[in-house]
């Protein structure tokens, strides 16, 4: 097995996303064996009219910082696509960076689940949960 570490990490934010996650200033804060953990810093860009961070751009958060979480626990990236992915709302986002920490739940040969926990900098209480699954797309053997 290969390692996915923050250096592989940072190449991957840069070359697999499309242009407009890339958009959302996102950082790798760290990566661990099936976890990750990303910043998005805060931007007046991702604001609704009454300067809270929109729901799309925290889905976007939630979603990408999966896809670390799974990459370092299959060892590196590999292709793969949102199946599914629930969001619960619990308080709004406003002027902050959010930290999103991801964790694989489970990876199997096929799929792949988690859960993240999207929070404020420097507070303890969530702004967002998710739960995710993913369809791996492993080369065929």
């Amino acid at each position: 097995m290969t390692t996915f570490d923050q250096a592989a990490a940072t190449t991957l934010l840069r070359t697999v996303f499309a242009s407009w996650v890339q958009d959302l200033d996102l950082s790798i804060e760290s990566v661990a064996a099936d976890s990750a953990v990303l910043r998005m810093r805060f931007s007046e860009k991702l604001c609704r009219d009454n300067g809270v961070v929109c729901g799309q751009a925290l889905m976007s958060l939630a979603d990408t910082a999966m896809v670390f979480a799974v990459s370092a626990a299959a060892g590196g990236y590999l292709p793969m696509t949102t199946v599914d992915q629930t969001v619960h709302f619990l308080k709004p986002a406003k002027q902050t960076d959010l930290l999103a920490e991801a964790r694989v739940a489970r990876i199997g040969r096929a799929m792949a689940f988690g859960s993240i926990t999207i929070l404020p900098v420097n507070d303890t209480k969530p702004v967002a949960l998710a739960q995710t699954a993913y369809a791996l797309m492993r080369e065929s053997k």
